[in-house]
């Protein structure tokens, strides 16, 4: 089991070493009861009270090697409340993107082995067959669609972040010109901020965190007057901390999705069709509003941002 004394999961320090749950087929739980962080693959079972039939029609989608295997093999990168984290004192990964993937599991009669590893190392793990899936609050844009299909399942945009009392000022995207700024690498946020100091006169200067809470310690200590942070999460961090303040305007705005290689077609097909059956029977909007995120909720299962 986890030392009491591990630190919270505010500020990471093993994330780049593999968490391997395995949730059974029949539960929407993530409060998962074993403990256990291994490069082996160790894994740990869970039960739950809450169940989630398998859906004949999703099941019908899904490839046959897959079915065959029993398991769905999901990626995240922990660390983004509420959507991944680890629950308080545990190595035992919460939130949004967890809780979503055990329902769509469930709705393709599988098992679900959720591994947290490194938020740039997500698309290449798939390219490598190392995961099936990665779900880690990661948008879905054009450039990132050149490796791989989104099945969409959220709606956000990033939210300029600054310590309690915005002790520079800043108002908006522009008022970043000329200060240092610290940005979670290989993220849309970084995009955003790059894109504004193309504009600026005095230009930034532009740090990159391995995530949104790591990139905080920056602002605490000074190195940082700002950060850019996805809307949702934004606001729970400032909330969970009494440390820091979001600007209430979201930049880019647009849709979250779960990655999927381009060559697994069929298995894009099968979760898009699982999460329609969640949206439908109501299942997704309890998840949504479990978490307070209910305002990103989307309608329909989409791919590709409809492309």
């Amino acid at each position: 089991m986890v030392p009491a004394s591990r630190p919270s999961r505010r500020f990471p320090v093993l994330r780049k070493q593999a968490l391997r749950v395995v949730i059974g087929l029949a539960t929407l739980s993530v409060a998962l009861t074993g403990c256990g962080r291994s490069t082996s693959g160790q894994t740990s079972q869970a039960g739950g009270s809450a169940s989630v039939a398998a859906d004949a029609k999703a099941i019908d989608l899904v490839p046959a090697a897959l079915k065959e295997k029993g398991v769905l093999r999901v990626a995240t990168a922990e660390g983004y409340p509420p959507m991944e984290m680890y629950k308080e004192g545990t190595l035992d990964l919460i939130g949004v993107d967890p809780e979503l993937a055990a329902a769509i599991a469930g709705r393709l009669g599988l098992k679900l082995e959720m591994t947290n590893a490194s938020f740039p190392g997500l698309i290449p793990g798939l390219q490598a067959d190392r995961w099936d899936l990665a779900m880690s609050s990661m948008s879905d844009t054009e450039e990132r669609r050149k490796a791989v299909d989104f099945v969409d399942y959220f709606q956000a945009g990033g939210a300029i972040m600054v310590a309690k009392g915005n002790p520079a000022g800043v108002k908006d995207l522009a008022d970043l010109c000329g200060w240092a700024v610290v940005l979670a690498k290989g993220s849309s946020n970084l995009a955003i901020g790059e894109g504004q100091n193309a504009k600026c006169g005095k230009k930034m200067t532009i740090s990159q965190s391995e995530d949104a809470p790591t990139g905080l310690l920056q602002i605490d200590a000074g190195r940082a007057v700002a950060t850019i942070v996805d809307y949702p999460v934004a606001k729970m961090l400032a909330q969970e901390s009494g440390k820091y303040e979001v600007l209430e305007a979201q930049y880019e705005a647009g849709p979250w999705g779960i990655a999927i290689d381009k060559k697994d077609s069929q298995l894009r097909d099968a979760v898009r069709e699982a999460l329609q059956e969640l949206i439908d029977s109501g299942e997704y909007a309890k998840i949504m509003e479990k978490w307070g995120v209910q305002g990103s909720a989307v309608k329909a299962a989409t791919v590709n941002a409809q492309q």
